[in-house]
């Protein structure tokens, strides 16, 4: 049942990108709606229903919970649709529906070919759930503020240089809007990054008696957090805009993506523990 409402999901969300892919018309036709565009939206929403519902089997016993790093991404795609689908009620957003739904059908192709890894650290209880869930939300937050920020880079290079953006990020918006939302998912994914590394915590000392072990996820998550954490008070205090804060957006990201799915990936992959 799991791998048919996956399979589904997987084929909407590549019909969604496909429907959805930039082109570009004559400017005669500029005004009118793109050929695609609305069954692009319903086909973006079906898969996301059907994804949602691969979730669902999982809550309701039908199948294992995979603490993997392919059902981390899965879901931080998940929450990445859903962001956009909220933005895109205020916002003309249309350019990242391809792009979101190529990388959530990517997402789950990987959950296919990857084994499981169902393992949570005996004892945890409650707060190591708390902690997964947090730090998977921060993830699909942070996951939107990047994409977001390539609009904005692709955005400021095409208008510095003179030069074509990347196909479907171009300036949908104002850029001063595009930047407010940015860095507002990132103000929100960092408090849930804060949220997910006391719930670390809390398990972590009713384990192994400390705070954190001294790991890559810890070191990378906690970089990570450091890095959002200069971002925000950058912008706050010396107004960083532009390149400067976006390439700390990036870094953090980069880092954040390392601190779970880069070590579950080595543990799964690599290791095979």
């Amino acid at each position: 049942m799991w791998i048919l409402v996956n399979g589904l999901a997987f084929a909407l969300y590549l019909l969604a990108a496909f429907l959805g892919r930039p082109r570009v018309l004559p400017v005669q036709r500029a005004a009118r709606p793109l050929p695609g565009r609305d069954l692009s939206s319903l086909a973006m929403l079906l898969a996301w229903l059907a994804h949602a519902g691969t979730f669902a089997l999982v809550l309701e016993g039908m199948h294992e919970p995979d603490f993997g790093f392919a059902p981390a991404l899965s879901l931080t795609f998940w929450l990445v649709a859903a962001v956009y689908w909220v933005e895109s009620l205020y916002y003309p957003l249309q350019g990242l529906r391809s792009w979101i739904c190529l990388l959530a059908a990517i997402s789950l192709l990987l959950t296919w070919f990857f084994p499981p890894y169902r393992l949570a650290p005996p004892g945890a209880g409650i707060a190591f759930s708390l902690h997964w869930a947090m730090g998977i939300a921060a993830y699909g937050l942070f996951g939107a503020a990047v994409l977001h920020g390539a609009m904005l880079w692709s955005a400021e290079r095409a208008l510095h240089q003179r030069r074509p953006g990347l196909a479907g990020l171009g300036p949908a918006l104002p850029l001063l809007t595009l930047e407010k939302l940015t860095f507002r998912l990132a103000a929100l994914g960092f408090v849930l990054l804060t949220a997910a590394l006391v719930f670390a915590a809390l398990f972590s000392t009713r384990l192994f008696g400390r705070p954190f072990e001294f790991n890559h996820q810890t070191v990378f998550g906690v970089a990570s957090w450091l890095l959002f954490a200069v971002l925000l008070t950058g912008r706050r205090v010396l107004g960083w805009r532009g390149r400067r804060a976006l390439r700390w957006l990036f870094s953090g990201s980069a880092l954040l993506l390392l601190s779970y799915v880069g070590s579950r990936f080595v543990l799964q992959v690599i290791l095979h523990r």
